[in-house]
């Protein structure tokens, strides 16, 4: 049975594991990063289609192996059935990443494993495969930790947190499967009010949205595996059948949108509409210190902005205790969630957090801090 690696935004690995067990995976391994699985092709197909977690699966075709050189890795990869899995004609790229590794170059590695492959083809086909480093049919990973190094190829193509719905954002995007894993981590299921006042380019209320209608993330989209020669074409279209057959026609939600600044909310309008979603999700431009909340409870949601991304720290000195007074004073009964990078947010928000998440937005240390604000919890 095939083996698979599905790697996640860091933070999101144990719900990542409890997805890929709903879908039939077995043999999880969760690890700094993602998770390692078994399943057969269709469940490959079901991870891509469904999964909000993952940021791709990946199809691993060398188990982790001793290397001393770079020539041991150009010869295991040279071995590899390459003809059998791609056509000469599919553009490839290679993709390295290494912990603790004692190879001197990444650069050179990467080149090594492109040539290998290339040469293979070559012996076989008289023929070789183009690199494009932007958008190619087959993405090749290799990943060392040690004196190990083990292959991957990539079943996803783009990475999965691309849907095919927001392609317009603002500054700071927020990655889809990690907004996904914070409104699950939220304790936020369909039909609960959901509110983001600082929603920005419509992140979190579209993935809510899509969550409510019972749409598959990867439906609009394409994927790397049905380039792949063992592609089974009706496995997938039924697949595909199934998962449109359950989705639930767009209607309104107790889903709601805010943003100070109208081309923020211009940006979530056009994301909703371009998902067929605007009809979902209710918007309004308004300051998130003035704005009501939409029901007597639910869950309120937000990226708040921090020093990478606004620049200016002065100004969120003065936003965060205010944010804190608004939020005792305005949303007894909810539950809230904030995201941030900014550590300073703990002392100025005048709030105690019942619960603390670390997790990675990209490279960045982030923290979800959860507050549940209680009826008379506000300073008289």
């Amino acid at each position: 049975m095939p083996n698979f690696f599905a790697p996640s935004p860091r933070g999101l690995e144990k719900l990542l594991a409890e997805e890929l067990g709903e879908f039939g995976a077995t043999e999880l391994r969760v690890t700094d990063g993602g998770v390692g699985f078994s399943g057969d092709w269709g469940l490959c197909y079901h991870a891509n289609l469904h999964s909000r977690f993952a940021s791709r699966i990946l199809w691993r075709v060398q188990a982790p192996m001793p290397y001393r050189n770079e020539q041991d890795i150009y010869q295991a990869t040279f071995a590899l059935p390459w003809t059998r899995w791609f056509d000469v004609t599919h553009t490839i790229r290679v993709n390295v990443t290494a912990i603790k590794s004692p190879l001197k170059s990444l650069e050179f590695i990467t080149l090594k494993i492109k040539d290998a492959l290339c040469d293979k083809f070559r012996s076989e086909k008289n023929a070789r495969p183009s690199v494009d480093t932007l958008a190619p049919d087959m993405r090749i990973h290799a990943f060392f930790e040690g004196n190990q190094f083990t292959l991957y190829l990539d079943t996803s193509g783009d990475a999965l947190f691309k849907r095919g719905v927001r392609q317009h954002t603002n500054i700071a995007p927020l990655r889809e499967n990690l907004a996904a894993g914070i409104l699950k981590i939220a304790g936020w299921q369909p039909g609960i009010p959901l509110l983001d006042p600082m929603c920005g380019s419509g992140t979190f209320l579209i993935e809510a949205a899509q969550m409510s209608l019972n749409i598959a993330p990867g439906i609009g989209r394409q994927f790397a595996f049905e380039k792949i020669k063992n592609f089974d074409a009706a496995k997938w279209s039924a697949l595909r059948e199934q998962a449109i057959a359950k989705q639930l026609p767009p209607q309104p939600l107790p889903i709601f949108g805010s943003d100070l600044y109208g081309d923020a909310l211009k940006t979530a309008r056009r994301n909703l509409e371009e998902a067929g979603l605007v009809e979902c999700v209710q918007l309004k431009q308004a300051n998130v210190l003035e704005i009501s909340a939409p029901a007597d409870a639910g869950v309120l949601v937000a990226n708040l902005p921090y020093g990478e991304r606004m620049g200016d720290l002065e100004e969120l000195e003065v936003l965060y205790p205010k944010l804190g007074d608004a939020l005792k004073q305005k949303f007894a009964g909810w539950r809230i969630y904030l995201f941030t990078a900014d550590r300073a947010i703990l002392k100025l928000m005048r709030l105690s957090p019942s619960r603390k998440t670390p997790l990675f937005n990209g490279a960045i240390e982030c923290r979800l801090l959860e507050y549940k604000i209680t009826a008379g919890s506000h300073r008289k």
